[in-house]
C-alpha cells in the first residue's frame, strides 16, 4: 500500500447503444424473486483438465485464453460469449447453502479458480476493498458496473446492517444472473440493481435521484469497476450531481491491468487538494503473475 505523496475500452454507453443491447439481451427480468436453476457442473474430467495451470499460471487456464481471445466482445457486452455467466448462477444453487452469504462467496471463488475464469473483483483485492467498506462505515452505497454480482456480496457482507447499497449495470443479461445470486444469498432487501450507465442521458441519474434518494451530499461510498475508459467522466458526473461530502470514499479496481491510467493521473494531480488517495498493490482476480492496483480515495471537500 502506498500514498501518491509518496511516489518518486468499450464506451460508457450512449442512449442508442444501450436501447441495442437492451433489445439483444435477456428480456427484463420478472417483478418476483429471479432464482437461477441448477446445473449439472462436474468437479472433475476432462474440463477440469483444462484448468490445470491454477492461481501461479492463468495461461495454462484455457477459461483464462478464452477470455482474452473475447476481450473486444467483453469490453463491448461485459460476457465473454460462452456461457460462463450463466453457469455460474447454476453452480451457486447447486452448490452453495441458500441464505448463506459468506457460503455464496465461497461457492464463487471456487468456480472462479476451478471452473470458469470470471472478471469479478476476486477474493484478494475482495479482501481490500471489504477493509475499505469497514473502514467508512457507509450508509448509502454506490457500485458501478454490477457483472454478476459478486462484489455486491462483498460489500454487503461489509457494510453496517442498516446501509443500502445500488448497483449500476450495463447488461440487462448479467443483471438477472446477479438478481438471482443475491437471492439465493438472501441479500435482496439490502441492495437494488439498475440497468443502465451514468452517461445514457441522465436515464439512470434520474432514477437514482427519485427513487433510491441519492441527493446532496448523501453518498458516503462508491465502488467503480466497469468500462476503464470512463472512471473519470463518471466520478465527474457524480461531483456534479453534489451526491459526495467531506470524508465519502471512492475505490477503483482495476487501475493497472486493464489499466485506468487517465483516472490515476487526475486523482494524483488532486492529491492533498480535494482528494487523498491510497494505492493498495495486488493481482488481477484469480491468478498470482499479473499485478494490478486498487486506488481508495478519501474525498476531501472543495473544487474537485
Amino acid at each position: 500500500m502506498k500514498t501518491f505523496a509518496r511516489e518518486t475500452s468499450a464506451t460508457n454507453g450512449t442512449p442508442t447503444q444501450h436501447d441495442e443491447l437492451l433489445r439483444s439481451a435477456t428480456e427484463a427480468p420478472p417483478s418476483g424473486p429471479v432464482r437461477p436453476q441448477p446445473t449439472s457442473v462436474p468437479r472433475r474430467g476432462p474440463r477440469a483438465l483444462l484448468e490445470i495451470g491454477g492461481k501461479r499460471m492463468p495461461f495454462m487456464r484455457w477459461s483464462f485464453v478464452r477470455l482474452l481471445l473475447s476481450m473486444r466482445r467483453l469490453m463491448r457486452v461485459w460476457q465473454v460469449g460462452d456461457g460462463r455467466e450463466e453457469r455460474l448462477a447454476g453452480y451457486v444453487v447447486e452448490n452453495a447453502r441458500q441464505g448463506d452469504l459468506d457460503d455464496v462467496i465461497r461457492t464463487i471463488d471456487e468456480y472462479c479458480y476451478e471452473r470458469s475464469y470470471m472478471i469479478n473483483v476476486g477474493d484478494e483485492k475482495g479482501a481490500i476493498l471489504d477493509e475499505a467498506v469497514r473502514r467508512a462505515r457507509p450508509s448509502q452505497l454506490l457500485e458501478l458496473g454490477t457483472y454478476c454480482g459478486y462484489s455486491a456480496l462483498r460489500i454487503c457482507r461489509a457494510m453496517p446492517d442498516t446501509a443500502r447499497l445500488v448497483s449500476i449495470e450495463f447488461n440487462p443479461a448479467n443483471a438477472v444472473i446477479a438478481r438471482g445470486i443475491w437471492e439465493h444469498a438472501g441479500i435482496s432487501d439490502r441492495v437494488a440493481l439498475v440497468v443502465g450507465t451514468l452517461g445514457d442521458g441522465d436515464r439512470t441519474i434520474a432514477t437514482l435521484e427519485t427513487e433510491h434518494e441519492f441527493s446532496a451530499e448523501s453518498l458516503d461510498f462508491v465502488f467503480i469497476d466497469h468500462d476503464k475508459s470512463v472512471y473519470v467522466s463518471d466520478l465527474e458526473l457524480i461531483l456534479g450531481r453534489g451526491w459526495l461530502h467531506r470524508g465519502s470514499v471512492v475505490v477503483a479496481d482495476n487501475v493497472k491491468f486493464p489499466g485506468a491510467p487517465e483516472y490515476r493521473a487526475y486523482l494524483k494531480e488532486r492529491q492533498d487538494e480535494s482528494w487523498r488517495t491510497v494505492e493498495h498493490e495486488a493481482h488481477l482476480e484469480y491468478q498470482s503473475l499479473l499485478k494490478d492496483l486498487m486506488l481508495e480515495s478519501h474525498y476531501l471537500g472543495g473544487q474537485a
